[in-house]
């Protein structure tokens, strides 16, 4: 396949390009290094069949000359820190919405034939049901990270209907492992190296939710690809997560133990009940079983990835 992958230095889009370079695919990555690093794909800068445009996908030539010639686009461009909405809501909207926006501008035009997004946990909300499934209604995000989660969400499925293309939406719970660069536990590991003696939680510490593994996220996303290819519809929306889910307090004990520490946790009681912050939602689990269905199963639970991202992070810091 030719394949564009937009924020294929970030975190999980330099796991998905080794995956589809191993593959035997030629793969374009666009990405404005904003999140990502060259880092995550210089081993294959040199590689005939890998091409890199750095550019900002503000910007409509860049986003036409990245989606010429492919087949399929993989759009994992995004601010991916969810609590920057309530600083910073006009960011968050363009680097979520009106880049997607910008690039179904182009797709809309081009050959491309598969649209694959990275959605979030986020849209759901507060859900009511949990294990949350994929058709639960009415989607209410408590975030304006969710907010733009779901509006990009909509473009993508309002094109695709409109323009002839199909589109594949991934909504994912909280994605972990070597080479991510935010979240709950690359904070606390940062925390523990300036002050091993005491460590600083957002809220109550009973927030809990489901962690995957990115390497299990790549293949999951993989594998339903190719099951989507054999299927008809035109839009398709699938979770990916765990079938369990930890508390911050037990993920700030593993962090602890991975690092040799025994320090003093310190509550900041957090916002509305406990969350960590305004728009965290404090207790998410996916229903992964539809994914399930199609022959996909992640290998780790959430206290695994957890264990294992910790020592992922650890060992790279060493380095």
């Amino acid at each position: 396949m030719e394949v564009l992958v937009t924020g294929g230095a970030g975190f999980i889009g330099s796991h998905l390009v080794d995956a589809l370079m191993e593959s035997g695919n030629e793969v374009r990555v666009l990405d404005d290094l904003s999140a990502g690093s060259l880092e995550n794909i210089k081993h294959w800068l040199e590689n005939e069949h890998f091409e890199f445009i750095k550019g900002n996908m503000r910007n409509h030539e860049i986003v036409r000359k990245a989606v010429e010639g492919a087949d399929v686009v993989f759009h994992l461009a995004a601010n991916p820190e969810v609590r920057i909405g309530s600083q910073s809501p006009d960011l968050l909207y363009e680097s979520n919405v009106t880049i997607t926006h910008n690039l179904l501008s182009t797709v809309k035009d081009s050959d491309v034939k598969f649209l694959i997004f990275t959605s979030s946990s986020t849209v759901y909300g507060d859900a009511d049901v949990i294990p949350t499934p994929e058709d639960y209604a009415p989607l209410e995000p408590i975030s304006v990270y969710g907010g733009a989660k779901l509006a990009a969400e909509a473009l993508i499925s309002g094109y695709a209907h409109t323009f002839g293309f199909r589109a594949l939406i991934f909504r994912l719970a909280n994605i972990i492992g070597e080479r991510s660069n935010h979240g709950v536990i690359y904070d606390f590991i940062n925390k523990l190296r300036k002050n091993p003696d005491e460590l600083e939680i957002l809220g109550d510490g009973t927030q809990r939710k489901s962690y995957l593994h990115v390497s299990d996220t790549v293949k999951g996303m993989l594998h339903i690809f190719e099951h989507f290819k054999k299927e008809s519809k035109i839009v398709d929306f699938y979770n990916l997560g765990s079938d369990d889910w930890i508390t911050v307090r037990e993920i700030a004990e593993i962090v602890s133990g991975e690092m040799g520490l025994k320090p003093e946790f310190r509550f900041t009681g957090g916002v509305d009940g406990g969350r960590g912050w305004k728009g965290d939602v404090k207790l998410m689990r996916l229903s992964i079983e539809k994914a399930r269905k199609t022959g996909w199963e992640p290998k780790l639970n959430s206290y695994e990835a957890v264990r294992k991202t910790v020592k992922e992070l650890l060992k790279t810091e060493r380095h």
